[in-house]
């Protein structure tokens, strides 16, 4: 029996009226991830785009595969390393026994080795992720009479590619809870929220338990191991300090720095952005401004020059790379929903957003990532941004038939 003929003979049992009317959320959010939705728009005056919110959402999960893997990666050879710097006796777990009983090396030059253990990492984060953040959707979804949609599938994945791989579980379905609820579902849902739900949950996570959220021991899930972040490095003793460490701009560049899960990876970040702009998913405008904010006020810093904060030297090309600036330019700054809606607005928007992070950064010695605060910072002024440029066009055009 084909999936379709399975879905054939079940459908009158699970959808409204049926045996199973209870679960029919459950069913909708399976058959609108298989096939096309039943409810799209097909005609004017409403039908914007051949695109619809699966095939969107399917494209963002996509262009996250690049990230995912290197985040995998990066995982294991961090894990490794440490192991190796410390001796045998921190190889404990039971990742540690899997990898052992399989056979796989924990050579930190072992790809498959690296990759495996850190998808021994992601899995467990991943499953906790989906399964809090689903059970919410679908209540929702039932109180509300609504069909369970896509839109948590890129939620839950971009959550977990910015929280740290030693994240315990709690916290991870605590933070995703936080995310859906709190960022989204309070605003109507999908399509309706004016904040990023998996920057809400993580920023939740980061200011409820800032011991675990931060510090130089969280990075590497290796215990009694303790190292900071490339950012953490510069933002104590300037950029130049960062060859001190072995860490070159390539490093991070390719990501083999140490940060949360899949955002270490410039490279991976800019090949799903490639993506999302070729797909048109993300628009360039955001993009255009974000880098621009970005590039303009930290070269107007190092002119400017600290004699006691080394952050004001730091040049642009090296906040590109450090961080999470690639991961929120790629997949947070062009989210749709929670962005500009106006040509005009997306510029300013995202240069709000590339001002912000660098600010944060450089001139808040407290908090040396900023990228998570400068895209909720802009969120927040979205539709502020969208009245004032509607309101200037409305009055631009009025002034040429006085």
């Amino acid at each position: 029996m084909g999936l379709r003929n399975f879905f054939d003979n079940v459908e009158p049992h699970f959808t409204k009226g049926g045996k199973y009317e209870k679960y029919f959320p459950i069913y909708e959010m399976v058959e609108s991830l298989l096939y096309t939705p039943k409810t799209v728009t097909t005609v004017a005056p409403h039908a914007r785009s051949f695109v619809d919110m699966k095939r969107i959402m399917t494209y963002v999960v996509i262009a996250t595969i690049p990230c995912i893997l290197w985040g995998m990666f990066n995982t294991g050879l961090q894990v490794h390393s440490a192991l190796a710097a410390m001796g045998p006796e921190a190889a404990t777990g039971w990742r540690i026994a899997i990898m052992q009983a399989l056979g796989f090396s924990m050579d930190p030059g072992g790809v498959f080795g690296n990759l495996f253990h850190g998808f021994l990492y992601f899995l467990p984060i991943y499953i906790t992720t989906l399964v809090v953040g689903g059970i919410i959707e679908v209540i929702f979804a039932t109180v509300r009479g609504h069909e369970v949609n896509e839109g948590f599938l890129v939620t839950s994945m971009l959550y977990v590619l910015i929280v740290p791989a030693s994240t315990p579980l709690w916290q991870v379905g605590l933070g995703i809870a936080f995310g859906v609820v709190i960022g989204k579902e309070v605003f109507g849902g999908t399509g309706k929220n004016f904040l990023n739900p998996a920057l809400t949950g993580r920023a939740f996570l980061y200011f409820a338990y800032p011991a675990y959220m931060s510090g130089d021991s969280i990075w590497t899930p290796v215990d009694g191991f303790s190292g900071a972040t490339a950012l953490g490095v510069t933002a104590a003793n300037g950029v130049q300090a960062l060859a001190a460490e072995g860490i070159t701009w390539m490093d991070a560049f390719i990501g083999t720095v140490q940060g949360s899960f899949g955002e270490t990876s410039t490279l991976a970040c800019l090949i799903g952005l490639a993506f999302l702009l070729a797909t048109r998913i993300a628009n360039f405008r955001l993009i255009v401004g974000c880098l621009g904010g970005m590039i303009g006020f930290s070269l107007l810093l190092n002119l400017i020059g600290s004699d006691s904060n080394p952050m004001f030297a730091m040049p642009w090309y090296w906040h590109l790379v450090l961080g999470g600036y690639a991961f929120g330019l790629a997949f947070m700054v062009t989210e749709p929903v929670s962005a500009s809606h106006t040509n005009m607005g997306r510029y300013i928007y995202g240069a709000l957003i590339g001002v912000m992070v660098v600010m944060i950064r450089v001139i808040n010695p407290a908090f040396p990532e900023g990228m998570m605060l400068a895209i909720l910072f802009g969120n927040v002024f979205a539709p502020l941004i969208d009245h004032f440029v509607v309101q200037a066009n409305i009055k631009r055009r009025a002034r040429r038939h006085v």
